[in-house]
């Protein structure tokens, strides 16, 4: 399935302009997505972070992994209408800085789900070259 910023927003909570996923390429539902994110010098955050050497957080690009994650779980039938909340970040390493005019193809693979407690590992690439990896958690919830 592929899913684009309209149909994004029937799973997620998030507007903008932190709905930061343009469009999902590839979902298996309670399994993994891949999704991309469009990095622009028009982003609000380039208004204020390091204005003069435009560099996309790190912050914003693990929210992008989750986002893509979130739409993994939350396409599952059982768990259309919740939300999926952060309960750990953890092993993220920033390897490379992603500037506007790149675009971030991102793959959030569920590893573990546990009562209503999911684990994912992510990854984010531009091009061929890993930017950034690690790991997640988060808890469902209404």
């Amino acid at each position: 399935m592929k899913y684009n910023s309209n149909s994004i927003m029937n799973f997620l909570p998030h507007r903008y302009p932190f709905l930061l996923i343009d469009r999902i390429l590839e979902v298996e539902e309670g399994v993994s997505a891949t999704g991309i994110k469009n990095i622009t010098i028009t982003d609000p955050v380039f208004q204020g972070h390091f204005p003069d050497e435009h560099v996309y957080p790190g912050v914003l690009i693990v929210e992008s992994m989750a986002q893509v994650g979130a739409v993994a779980l939350l396409s599952m039938e059982e768990n259309k209408g919740k939300k999926a909340y952060f309960t750990r970040i953890k092993n993220v390493k920033f390897i490379h800085p992603v500037i506007p005019g790149d675009t971030l193809m991102i793959t959030t693979t569920l590893t573990k789900m546990r009562l209503n407690v999911g684990f994912a590992s992510c990854e984010a690439r531009v091009d061929e070259r890993v930017v950034c990896k690690g790991e997640i958690a988060f808890a469902l919830g209404l």
